[in-house]
């Protein structure tokens, strides 16, 4: 018996299981909406997604996300993380939200799922 019939079918199932397991990873997205105290969106608002590595009563640590976008026509901010997501880990982060325009402000929490467009409100009064 040749070796190609016996490699043949074992390639091809080497081929099979190998491109079966492959996953296509989804976009981590957060998509903050800013409205004012009247439900009307804010153009213009600077908002921030932050969180610190750890936190305690004597130390507070460095920043493990610290990013900041502007809100467009509809009161929106997208940011992107699927740069930080790392395949197979359980949870991604629950992040701070800052919002200020001029003289307004107004604060929140977003959770990002991984692999999700995640969505928030702030309202800045």
């Amino acid at each position: 018996m040749r070796k190609t019939h016996i490699l043949l079918p074992i390639s091809l199932m080497l081929l099979f299981f190998g491109f079966s397991s492959c996953h296509e990873v989804e976009e981590t997205i957060a998509n903050v909406v800013v409205l004012n105290d009247l439900g009307s969106p804010v153009q213009g608002a600077t908002v921030r997604l932050y969180a610190f590595g750890s936190v305690d009563e004597d130390f507070v640590g460095e920043p493990r996300f610290d990013t900041t976008a502007v809100s467009n026509a509809a009161g929106m901010v997208s940011f992107n993380f699927s740069s930080f997501y790392v395949e197979g880990q359980a949870g991604f982060a629950v992040l701070d939200i800052e919002a200020t325009k001029a003289s307004l402000s107004g604060t929140g929490l977003i959770k990002i799922e991984e692999e999700m467009t995640n969505e928030a409100t702030v309202f800045i009064e």
